[in-house]
């Protein structure tokens, strides 16, 4: 984070836009700023909100009671859908602000904060974490605005020129009109002769909020205007030339690789990155810079970036985090749903979790209109043809639902609302007949910065023994003697997992017996599972039948607390196989569970093929850390219980890390008693 102290300065302002969105006002609190009405006194400054038509107030204010005047704007990753744009998401404000109190960055007449930190060279020690951050960004997709389409492709084939249009008023444009925009078309016409042109209408163009400059009046036979919602980055990477004013895609373009034709003078011009048209200032003053040195000042430096999460500032890798399950969500979303297979007391988790950007309706019916089912359910639904175009495996528009792999402090069967779920568009995870989209993430390569995280991620669960349910159950003292103690964990015996992933044994008394008879001398650890425990599913193994399999039983016990006094796991599909290989414990299998097949466990049965065959493919061998960013990182959507937003994986382990977080409403607690109470009648609810 680039700013913020431990004493609070006043900053006046003159618009009422600081105050509807409470987020603006917040940030600039955490950077040390009381925003306040009133004159200035000594020590005071005066905030203004970039050049906007309001702004000269404040710029007056300062000139008279001469302090300071401090520029604010959106930072260049702002959210998903633009301010302008309607409804909860757009009304969530930015994740970041650029506070300059050294000028402003899209007025070239003076230095800006942003200048200054490239001249002084600030920015040049962090090159190396600048280069890095421009691929995090590529990888996920994401710019300023993110309601594009990541499957829309460009309207011409790769190779087009690229001339990008913008909103008329943009204050960015100093004052630049249709004449500039259509000076630019020309030159982009004579300087490619025989190329297509494509024209990018600006986001809020195509939303209607805004007008833009150029239109379809301006095309030739063979040009095309590009409305849809297509990436910024693959507009650029397909470009062969890239035209642009002042637009933050002409940017995103240099950072690509481009050296853009510009005719406005934005803060990226005049470093010898691009081919700049004479304008009203003389950038000689910059000199010049590498790409990665102006998006040091520009991402890393510069901005105060705000984790609406936990309500506090953070760098730029923390904003791309929110920023990245933010729009990963709304992508899935965005069009609404209709939910089968969902329990009553689940909807509202559930309208929550996947209502980021559309409504989520439930129905009781199956039918072909239903884009997100429970993935027990699915089964139920009508067949339906794949998407038009697809290939083998292509995604079909049916999110399959389960709980994820870090759910809750509390069982689900204890109506524990689930603090992860997984949404696959493949298959779904337990399910080894077919792909599913966790076995696609686990073969493809880790993103930039993906292995850092990972490893951090393991760190932070094995120090913190962090579980699926995360049961406060202690752990018996194990007193081998030198054995070889080898933990069988309990299943829900009618699980879908164990219908469809379990091989030739199928029961834990089955899974216990053939544990003993090929370890005839270890000592072994049964630990039942706790919904079984609890009455409330089937699959427990009489007293009577342990005898001679199990040394010792672990009713209750934390998985943590046992997985440090074990050297191995025998287990047919279950998620502590996986916590296991988190912990470094070896694990053999004797099904097909998401993690078996990959090569990080002996495998006693039939996994699937394509699972072994990866072992060469391009991405290499799977390891731990591709294991767990999938399961843990791409795979599940987290909500956060604090903030109602969508959130990554670290703030989730705060939230199971807190144990006076309540496990649900009262009413969810009732029902649960009444469900215990009733277990074996378990039929009216399952």
């Amino acid at each position: 984070m680039a700013q913020g102290g431990e004493t609070t300065r006043r900053l006046c302002v003159y618009t009422a836009g600081f105050w509807r969105g409470p987020r603006l006002a917040r940030i600039l609190q955490l950077a040390g700023w009381h925003v306040a009405l009133g004159l200035p006194r000594e020590g005071d400054a005066v905030g203004g909100w970039g050049a906007s038509p309001r702004a000269w107030r404040g710029a007056a204010v300062a000139r008279r009671r001469n302090v300071p005047l401090v520029r604010i704007e959106d930072a260049f990753l702002r959210s998903v859908l633009p301010g302008r744009a309607r409804g909860t998401l757009a009304r969530r404000g930015p994740l970041g602000l650029l506070i300059d109190p050294v000028g402003l960055h899209f007025d070239p007449s003076a230095p800006s904060l942003i200048e200054t930190l490239v001249t002084d060279g600030a920015a040049a020690g962090k090159v190396a974490e600048a280069e890095a951050m421009i691929a995090r960004l590529q990888a996920a997709d994401l710019s300023k605005y993110n309601a594009h389409d990541p499957a829309a492709a460009p309207a011409l084939p790769p190779g087009y020129v690229l001339v990008i249009d913008q909103t008329r008023g943009d204050a960015a444009l100093r004052g630049a009109d249709a004449a500039l925009f259509r000076t630019m078309l020309a030159a982009a016409r004579t300087e490619n002769p025989g190329q297509p042109i494509l024209i990018r209408t600006h986001p809020e163009t195509a939303a209607g909020l805004r007008p833009g400059h150029l239109t379809t009046a301006d095309l030739r036979p063979g040009d095309a205007l590009c409305d849809r919602p297509v990436s910024p980055w693959r507009l650029v990477r397909d470009a062969a030339r890239v035209y642009a004013v002042s637009s933050q895609l002409g940017y995103e373009a240099m950072l690509s690789g481009h050296r853009p034709r510009l005719f406005g003078q934005p803060f990226y011009a005049g470093w010898d990155l691009s081919d700049d048209e004479p304008g009203e200032a003389d950038l000689s003053r910059r000199g010049s810079a590498s790409r990665a040195e102006l998006f040091a000042a520009s991402h890393l430096m510069a901005p105060v970036w705000y984790d609406p999460c936990r309500d506090r500032l953070t760098d730029c890798e923390g904003a791309v985090r929110q920023l990245e399950v933010e729009v990963e969500a709304f992508r899935q979303d965005r069009h609404g749903h209709l939910a089968y297979g969902m329990r009553l007391w689940k909807r509202g988790g559930i309208a929550r979790a996947f209502g980021q950007g559309g409504r989520v309706r439930f129905t009781d019916r199956p039918s072909g209109k239903v884009t997100l089912v429970w993935a027990n359910r699915a089964a139920a639904l009508p067949p339906r043809p794949a998407p038009a175009g697809a290939k083998d495996g292509a995604a079909s528009h049916l999110l399959q639902v389960e709980d994820g792999f870090l759910r809750s402090r509390g069982l689900g069967a204890a109506l524990t609302p689930a603090l992860s779920l997984v949404a696959d568009d493949l298959g779904i995870y337990y399910d080894p007949t077919g792909p599913s989209r966790l076995e696609a993430l686990i073969r493809a390569p880790l993103p930039p910065g993906g292995a850092a995280r990972s490893e951090a991620l393991i760190a932070r669960l094995r120090a913190e023994g962090t579980s699926k349910y995360n049961l406060s159950g202690s752990a018996p003292e194990i007193v081998a003697a030198g054995r070889r103690v080898i933990l069988v964990p309990g299943q829900v015996e009618d699980d879908a997992s164990i219908r469809l992933g379990a091989g030739r044994v199928r029961t834990n008394l089955g899974l216990l017996a053939a544990t003993r008879a090929e370890n005839p001398h270890a000592f072994i650890v049964w630990k039942p599972h706790p919904d079984v425990e609890a009455g409330l599913r089937p699959g427990a193994v009489p007293a009577h039948a342990l005898a001679g399999l199990a040394d010792v039983t672990a009713p209750g016990a934390n998985p943590a607390a046992l997985l440090a006094q074990i050297d191995e796991v025998w287990t047919m599909t279950s998620t502590l196989g996986f916590e296991a290989l988190i912990r470094g414990v070896p694990v053999v299998t004797l099904g097909a569970p998401f993690y078996a097949g990959w090569g990080l466990t002996r495998d006693l049965d039939t996994v699937p093929e394509r699972r072994q065959s990866q072992h060469d493919g391009p991405a290499g061998r799977p390891d731990l850390r591709r294991l767990v960013h999938a399961a843990l990182i791409a795979y599940p959507r987290y909500m956060d219980p604090r903030s109602h937003l969508p959130c990554p994986v670290e703030v989730a382990l705060d939230r199971l890390a807190d144990p006076s977080r309540p496990a649900g409403g009262p009413m969810l607690r009732l029902l649960a008693k009444a469900q215990g109470a009733l277990a074996s009648q378990a039929w009216l609810w399952r």
